[in-house]
């Protein structure tokens, strides 16, 4: 189990992190590791830096419909990763020296990148953790985890608003046949689920 988990984080630093690419120094630098798919000018772009074997293509449609049902226009990068780099992203930008399940970075108003929303990093240890847990596949437990991020990069924030964000997202899980959200999970029985911890 990850050393204290944590439940996810929404981090403004802006679509740099794509464009310039703080994520891709972390990517893996294979030619069949990176796949878009294209919806009018806009696309989704996933890259697995795991030694996990992950079904890419059945999460890069997921993603792409989840970036159109939260409203997002522009590119949307998503790294899938171990949680050692994650917590290395969550040390460098959040200055918090643990894992997290998901990280955001919406793109900043000032980015001056219009066609980007923003950036993904998701911990698949920590997926397959809950999968494990809750008993559905790694699939299902990465799309959750996506359709989280989505929200947060489309403005969306459940830890300041009055319940908008898991209105949004219970209604979304329901069309996509998910299971229950990660805002839903915040109100589970303590003890039944891997150990998690909220940040800002």
């Amino acid at each position: 189990m990850p050393e204290r988990p944590l439940r996810h984080s929404c981090v403004s630093v802006g679509c740099d992190l794509a464009a310039q690419s703080k994520i891709e120094r972390l990517k893996v630098s294979q030619s069949d590791g990176r796949r878009k798919t294209q919806r009018g000018s806009a696309a989704v772009s996933v890259v697995a830096d795991t030694d996990r074997r992950l079904r890419r293509a059945e999460l890069e449609r997921f993603a792409d419909k989840a970036r159109a049902a939260v409203g997002l226009r522009g590119e949307v990068n998503i790294l899938l990763t171990s949680s050692a780099k994650i917590r290395d992203l969550n040390r460098r930008f959040r200055k918090k020296d643990q894992a997290t399940d998901v990280l955001s970075f919406p793109a900043a108003a000032s980015s001056g990148v219009a066609a980007c929303s923003g950036d993904l990093a998701v911990s698949v240890d920590i997926a397959a953790q809950w999968a494990e847990n809750l008993r559905h596949s790694l699939v299902k437990e990465l799309s959750i985890l996506i359709l989280h991020g989505m929200l947060h990069l489309a403005g969306y924030d459940h830890e300041t608003d009055s319940g908008e964000m898991a209105r949004k997202e219970a209604t979304l899980r329901k069309r996509f046949e998910l299971p229950a959200s990660l805002t839903e999970r915040a109100r589970s029985v303590p003890g039944k689920m891997p150990r998690t911890r909220r940040t800002r």
